[in-house]
Parts: C-alpha cells; structure tokens; sequence
C-alpha cells in the first residue's frame, strides 16, 4: 500500500513535485503512476518526474524540475544549481535567467533537458553549500561564477552587490577567489575587495576610489563617513579634515524625480553643519576620471589640503595638462 503520507511530505518540500523513485519507494507502481498522468490528476514534466498539482508553471517549479530529472536518486549530490540560476534562488538577483544552469561532477554523463544548460566541475566539495535545499552553489562561488561571465563593471557590480546586501563577506569572496587562478577578472577583484570591504557599494563608488582618488594622489576618503547634519547620514566618501563629501551617484537609488529631491535636500543639510556635497556620476569616473582628479584636487586644496594631485598613468591624464 502506498504511503501517502510521505509522498505529501515530500512533495510540500519540493513545491508539488515528485520523482519516479520516491513514488516506488512510497509504494506506487509504475502502473499507477501512468494511470495518475493519463487521468490528468498529475504532469510528467520530465522523464520520471511529475507535477503533482497541474497548472503550476512558475519559473521555480521549472527549474527545481530540471534538478530533480538531471540529479541521481540514492545519492547525496549529483547536481546543484549554478551561475545565475543559484544567484536566483540565493535572493542575489531578482531577474531568473532564461536558462537553467545545473553543474554536475566532470565524470558524469547525463543530458540535458530543453531549456537547461549543464556545466561540468572537477571541484565539488567546498563548491556546493552544505545545508541549503535545492542543492547550489555556495553564495562565494555564485558570485564569483555570475561576475565571470561579464565585463569589469558587471562583475564588481556583483561582488559590491552581495557584500553590502550582507549575502556574504570579504574573506569569503577572498578565499574563493584564491582558488581560481582563470577568473578572467581576477586581478582586479583581488585589488577592489579591500575597498568594497570599506564601503564601497557600487562599481562607480569603487572607480571613484581606484581611478579617481588613489590613481592620482588624493587623500583618502572616509568610505560611509558620517555627518549629523539635520539627522544622522552616510557619506560615500567624506575627507573629515577639509569637510568635503562626495557622493558617487550611479543609477541605482537616484533613477527616480524623488531619489534627486532627497539628495537635494540631504546636500542642503550637510552645508548646513559646514561640509560642502559634490556629487559625481558615472562618466565622471570613467572617461572623465582624470578631469574629476583635478576639480576634487582643486577643492580640497581650497579647503586647506596642502598636497597636490598627480597625473595617472593615463598619457593624456587632465591632472598633468592642468600642471603644465
């Protein structure tokens, strides 16, 4: 007789779906489990897998589908989710991808279903996280796996994204990143995670850090320095001893008619307690990084930095056309 009970346990954990082996070994026939897809009352979304409540066609219940048909009965872990489709499920991306992506041991040989994308990987253990259910990717991996496949931008926006969203740490990232000799992005995660680790939340706040201030010369900044102005605020990059702040402005958080109106009045507040706010944005710290060096250095000299910012390694650097 079959156990139904353990079949609905199963179930619930697995959002309504079912294998083929957890059937039998709950007592279902094959006979019965033919005759349940027939009638309607169950889907066979893959070979030996079955939606146990018909209509369901969100994009977890897909994905999971695929792990369940791909992964091996009997054994702990024979498949987890990987690159974007683990960022998904880990919260670090609300945009599910158009493909599944599912990593499997280098040595096994299985196909995959339409829509799903298999990766093979000669490391497995420390790979995968231990505990969490569906199998995945740990956070650090996921992370690192997502920001391979893009540009420099893309991948600090990863890497910012999931530290200051508390998803994962510095040493983490750190330590998994000392595993992949091939990232293709790996020198310049290694020198900015110091920076992110500081505060840095965006890849234009760590531009502004790396080809902005510290390519030419300037002091550094305190990274989220706090003013009391008006009430309690967090500064991008605040220089204390010439009550300068700069604000990085990037897309995120300032898209909106009201964003603007906030950061006007947080500026006017700011004055207030004596700090003057300039606020740069993207093409500030990226073609236009050099120009800004000049202009922050400008200030902070007429604020009483008695240094001087140096031309970058950059032949046409503003910096050294404003010296000469």
């Amino acid at each position: 007789m079959a156990d139904w009970r353990v079949l609905r346990r199963a179930a619930d954990s697995q959002r309504d779906l079912l294998t083929r082996a957890q059937c039998l070994a709950a007592g279902l026939t094959d006979d019965t489990l033919r005759w349940r897809v027939d009638s309607g009352r169950w889907k066979r979304l893959h070979t030996g897998v079955y939606l146990t409540v018909p209509g369901r066609d969100d994009w977890r219940t897909s994905a999971l589908a695929a792990l369940l048909f791909v992964d091996v009965p009997g054994l702990e872990c024979a498949a987890a989710f990987a690159d974007t489709t683990a960022a998904t499920w880990w919260g670090l991306t609300s945009r599910p991808p158009s493909v599944v992506t599912i990593v499997v041991p280098a040595r096994r040989r299985v196909a995959a279903p339409p829509g799903v994308v298999l990766r093979r990987s000669t490391r497995w253990v420390g790979y995968l996280d231990e505990l969490e259910e569906p199998a995945r990717t740990t956070v650090a991996a996921t992370v690192l796996d997502c920001a391979a496949q893009g540009d420099a931008d893309a991948a600090l926006r990863w890497v910012t994204s999931a530290v200051q969203g508390r998803r994962v740490n510095v040493g983490q990232l750190r330590a998994e990143l000392g595993r992949r000799r091939g990232h293709p992005h790996r020198p310049l995660l290694r020198d900015v995670l110091g920076d992110v680790e500081e505060g840095a939340e965006s890849p234009a706040e760590v531009r502004y850090i790396r080809d902005v201030e510290r390519a030419h010369g300037l002091p550094a900044g305190e990274r989220q320095g706090v003013t009391d102005a008006g009430r309690r605020r967090h500064h991008d990059n605040r220089y204390a001893a010439y009550r300068l702040v700069v604000e990085v402005d990037g897309r995120v958080g300032h898209e909106r008619w009201a964003d603007r109106v906030r950061d006007g009045q947080r500026d006017r507040e700011v004055a207030i307690g004596g700090d003057v706010t300039l606020r740069v944005f993207w093409p500030d710290v990226t073609s236009g990084a050099c120009r800004t060096a000049a202009e922050v250095g400008t200030i902070l000299q007429a604020r009483g930095w008695v240094g001087s910012p140096h031309p970058c390694r950059s032949r046409g650097c503003a910096v050294r056309r404003a010296a000469a």
